[in-house]
């Protein structure tokens, strides 16, 4: 299948599921039944092994934040996650992508808002990166942040650099989401010695 028949596809499935396919607000995405590897499949590779390998290439870490949505469960408070996989998309426009698991608590409520910031975690922050890691908990409890200009989402302090997104696109792939944002504003600390924490592992460097 070309780009364009991918792409075509994506579309169709999002429309499927309800979402915007369009720039700009995003519904959320209703937690799909489908499976990375059916039931009767078996999977390629093990995934010990999968984690194992991959674990060898070291990635930055960031804490993507949204902010409350009015109206929503629990309050409407902000909503955030640590994330390793993000990167860099496009240059003109200007996009950025990270990915999210399917099964994740935190994705509706950002969809829901529509936005996100990327917060570039420095090598000091590893304590805070955990706290984000953890499922349930009140991640933003004693965490001090600002709101991004154009989003209004956490911009967490002391992070080396953050983004901020209106959410551009969202593709499948397997058990994961693809989450494209078109950034609309972004800055870096003013320190440029600002080591970057970095994930290598299983553990942080």
């Amino acid at each position: 299948m070309g780009h364009a028949g991918m792409a075509a596809a994506a579309v169709r499935y999002l429309r499927s599921a309800g979402a915007s396919t369009v720039a700009g607000r995003v519904e959320a995405l209703p937690r799909p039944e489908l499976r990375a590897v059916g039931d009767d499949e078996r999977a390629p590779v093990d995934q010990v092994a999968f984690r194992r390998v991959l674990g060898n290439f070291a990635t930055g870490v960031t804490v993507i934040t949204a902010p409350g949505v009015e109206g929503e469960a629990g309050g409407g408070g902000p909503a955030g996650f640590a994330c390793q996989s993000f990167a860099s998309l496009s240059l003109d426009p200007p996009l950025v992508c990270f990915m999210v698991g399917r099964t994740s608590a935190t994705w509706p409520r950002i969809a829901r808002a529509g936005a996100f910031c990327v917060n570039v975690l420095g090598a000091h922050q590893g304590e805070l990166c955990r706290g984000f890691a953890v499922s349930g908990a009140d991640k933003f409890a004693g965490v001090v942040y600002d709101a991004a200009p154009v989003s209004g989402s956490p911009r967490l302090t002391g992070a080396a650099a953050w983004v901020d997104c209106t959410i551009h696109a969202v593709h499948t792939g397997g058990d994961h989401l693809i989450v494209v944002g078109r950034v609309d504003a972004l800055g870096a600390s003013d320190g440029d010695d600002v080591a970057p924490l970095l994930f290598h592992k299983g553990r942080f460097l």
